[in-house]
């Protein structure tokens, strides 16, 4: 008993670190979960209102918020006039459309897609996102991928809506946590970064997240020079990982930049 209550109060404490990463936000207050479900265990929920007494040191060093490079993006999470409230140039520069694939069990298509497909449309539009389920690959699978494109903001909406959506129509039971697989697409380039030396920044990203991460070996790359990485967990832990994982992919494209301006540059210095 005592074993299963340590692994508890872990759990709970791996989540609650995860809503201390993303300071002020509100997530019921945005409707996010349309029956008003809470994303945290009431244990956590009530600890991350407590404040700093009841707040989990976060494991990374301090300061660290993997939402604070993407702030532009979530602005209109956290009280500022979303993009979609600013001139339409701003946004367009601003907003970068992410694509991610969320897989959730085949018997909960029906409904997502809702009546007609009126909850599918409106979950769309609540998010600003494109929304669309993959034909199933055969007749017994037993997951269904669902293709989410949108800016950051609109990727956690429309995430965070459908982790709800499964919770409230009881695909997972009342004391289970919604857990599901999402992969994202990151240039081959970057993949070895995600890794790291030895596999340490996947450890350390799945540590800090509480998110399973996998970047799967041998994969070849499509046509646009891009692999799947593999992140599975509940809300809060796949919407951090993403975020870091987001933020690692442009750190390998501005060195990639630096780099192709040097070269371009070299060969005057050379004379």
């Amino acid at each position: 008993m005592n074993k299963l209550r340590e692994a508890y109060e872990n759990d709970i404490a791996a989540i609650n670190q995860q809503a201390n990463l993303i300071p002020g936000l509100n997530l019921n207050a945005l409707g996010i979960f349309s029956s008003g479900l809470p994303v945290l265990p009431p244990a956590a929920a009530a600890a991350a209102a407590a404040g700093p007494r009841g707040a989990v040191p976060p494991v990374a060093s301090a300061g660290y918020n993997p939402f604070l490079s993407h702030s532009s993006h979530l602005s209109g999470l956290y009280g500022v006039p979303p993009a979609s409230a600013m001139p339409h140039q701003h946004s367009q520069q601003a907003q970068e459309q992410e694509v991610v694939y969320l897989f959730i069990p085949t018997q909960a298509v029906g409904a997502l897609i809702g009546k007609k497909g009126q909850h599918i449309k409106q979950l769309a539009h609540f998010a600003g996102a494109s929304i669309k389920i993959a034909p199933a690959e055969s007749p017994d699978v037993a997951e269904r991928m669902v293709i989410i494109t949108g800016t950051p903001e609109a990727q956690f909406k429309a995430q965070g809506r459908i982790f709800g959506k499964l919770k409230e129509e009881n695909f997972f039971s009342g004391k289970e946590e919604v857990k599901l697989e999402t992969h994202i697409k990151v240039p081959s380039s970057a993949a070895g970064r995600v890794i790291g030396k030895g596999g340490k920044t996947v450890n350390e990203l799945q540590n800090l997240t509480s998110a399973e991460v996998i970047v799967p070996r041998d994969q070849i790359p499509d046509e646009n020079d891009e692999v799947f990485v593999k992140i599975s967990g509940h809300f809060f832990a796949s919407q951090t990982a993403q975020r870091k994982i987001r933020e690692i992919i442009q750190q390998v494209k501005q060195q990639e930049q630096k780099h192709q301006q040097g070269a371009a540059v070299s060969p005057h210095h050379s004379k």
